[in-house]
């Protein structure tokens, strides 16, 4: 690669099947915003993006454009604030721990109800 070249941020594209479940997994227990979405029709599937914090992921309905059952890890910075915070929300489906791993990180791991799996990991450095 030249020096000219630079490459953008990566942007996850996670398989959905129920937009209403997404809804209240990532904007309300998770804390994203919905940011927009498009379908080419009422009746068509939704291709949506959300962040948060710097996080950008597309959710998408679409066969074929992802696999459920994906895992990504998120840098990210105050974890305990984080675990504090999801664990208050008193969601019913995840009361995810706040785990030091053996390569020197502090994990919070919870998993939609696609079986996508988002692990927020925090260096101990």
């Amino acid at each position: 690669m030249g020096d000219a070249m630079k490459l953008g941020p990566v942007i996850p594209i996670l398989r959905i099947f129920d937009v209403g479940k997404a809804r209240e997994f990532y904007v309300d227990f998770l804390g994203f915003t919905w940011d927009w979405e498009h379908r080419f029709d009422d009746n068509a599937p939704v291709y949506a993006q959300i962040s948060r914090a710097g996080v950008v992921l597309h959710l998408t309905e679409h066969h074929g454009d992802g696999a459920p059952g994906s895992a990504m890890m998120i840098q990210t910075k105050g974890i305990a604030d984080l675990h504090r915070e999801l664990n208050e929300k008193n969601y019913r489906y995840a009361r995810p721990g706040l785990e030091d791993q053996p390569w020197g990180a502090r994990t919070v791991t919870v998993t939609d109800p696609f079986a996508n799996k988002l692990t927020f990991s925090e260096s101990n450095d």
